[in-house]
């Protein structure tokens, strides 16, 4: 493990870009901002101040598309870092906290929706409240056209939605952070989804230190396998193609939030981590899936 960069604000959402270099939402209330990290990791820019991003997503014409969750949006930047408003409800349910999101391999953008307000979840710092696991919450998927801007709801129900991901079997993954479960579904023309499945779990049994915890992004290996943030247990949970976990990968902070693969070649993870406010960079073996876009 090396420390690819340091000084972040509560990091998410690593991006990589064509030249090498990475997006970067920083969550901290006081910075709120998308952050632009030099290909060599030394030096940071902001490019967008927008309140509090999270997710964030490039597409095929260079646009990034972000969740911002203090004004609960989908938005739409352009690489200047000039950005619109595209979505804040969905089939008239107002958006609460937009969370994670991919595009799909019919171009349009999949989303969690945690289903609560972040100022309900998270103190002045930007920590869990106590009892968070126990706050009401209506987690959502919905899915967004970005050709026709048609956007409609695909599940509802969850326990505080997070990550989001296809795999390379055409199914989109979804996990649950209050129970730590990874669910699947198959994709049907126009977005339909089939049942929710349950996939995997990525809960250490043997930890027992106190805190929430669960799974935040994760994405995929060019073999299939899933690699997910862990927050609150400091690693990232590999699972294969069946759903088992194969491997735990220990970070140096307890909360990381997302993960991405660097550049084909590399076989390595970069992981954004809130404890420490760095990126850190595993040798993994392996090359990323490449993304729909």
């Amino acid at each position: 493990m090396t420390i690819f960069t340091t000084d972040l604000g509560l990091p998410e959402a690593p991006l990589l870009l064509a030249d090498g270099s990475w997006l970067v939402a920083e969550l901290a209330f006081e910075r709120g901002r998308i952050t632009k990290v030099s290909a060599d990791g030394r030096t940071h820019e902001t490019i967008a101040e927008t309140g509090r991003p999270n997710g964030l997503a490039l597409g095929r014409d260079g646009l990034v598309w972000a969740c911002e969750t203090l004004t609960p949006s989908l938005l739409r930047m352009q690489p200047s870092g000039d950005y619109d408003v595209v979505v804040t409800e969905v089939e008239g349910v107002p958006l609460l906290w937009p969370n994670d999101l991919c595009f799909g391999p019919d171009g349009a953008l999949y989303v969690t929706d945690s289903g609560l307000l972040v100022r309900d979840f998270l103190d002045s710092k930007g920590a869990p409240v106590p009892n968070c696991e126990s706050l009401p919450m209506k987690g959502i998927v919905f899915r967004y056209d970005p050709a026709t801007g048609a956007s409609r709801i695909l599940d509802d129900g969850y326990r505080f939605t997070n990550g989001i991901a296809f795999g390379p079997d055409g199914l989109l993954y979804v996990n649950e952070t209050i129970t730590g479960d990874v669910f699947r579904y198959s994709v049907g023309d126009g977005g339909n989804l089939g049942p929710r499945e349950l996939f995997g779990n990525v809960l250490d049994p043997a930890y027992t230190r106190p805190g929430l915890r669960g799974p935040d992004g994760m994405a995929f290996s060019e073999d299939g396998r899933l690699f997910v943030t862990v927050f609150g247990q400091g690693d990232v949970t590999v699972l294969d193609s069946s759903g088992a976990v194969v491997d735990r990968l220990g970070l140096d902070g307890r909360a990381p939030t997302n993960v991405a693969f660097g550049r084909r070649g590399e076989q390595r993870i970069y992981v954004v981590e809130d404890e420490k406010g760095t990126i850190e960079v595993h040798d993994v073996g392996v090359d990323g899936l490449l993304l729909y876009d």
